[in-house]
């Protein structure tokens, strides 16, 4: 099996800074992509920044400038550093991963956690 486990979210002030973490843990051969997703009440999951097992990043617009993600291929761990929080912000936040276990690539998913930004 196969498990993604996150941490880091909480409460904090606009302005604020956070850290997410999401480690892939189990029967791993690789870890390829890794991604953040976050989901606000009543809108749609969006991917908010991504990146390959290469260290190439990308980031949706409304985080650029921002958020960073960045990965420790040792550790099979995904971060996600949040600078200058907003108030549209406030989201679960998912980190997902196409990760191979021998000749299969599969696609996970963490359990979420909660970022709330409020004074």
């Amino acid at each position: 099996q196969v498990q993604l486990v996150e941490s880091g979210g909480g409460l904090v002030q606009p302005g604020g800074s956070l850290r997410l973490s999401c480690a892939a843990s189990g029967r791993i051969a690789s870890v390829n992509a890794m991604n953040w997703y976050r989901q606000a009440p009543g809108k749609q999951r969006e991917l908010v920044a991504t990146i390959t097992k290469y260290s190439t990043t990308n980031y949706a617009d409304s985080v650029k400038g921002r958020f960073t993600i960045s990965r420790d291929n040792a550790k099979n761990t995904v971060y996600l550093q949040m600078n200058n929080l907003k108030p549209e912000d406030p989201a679960v936040y998912y980190c997902n991963a196409r990760i191979s276990r021998g000749l299969l690539e599969d696609v996970y998913w963490g359990q979420g956690t909660q970022v709330t930004v409020s004074s």
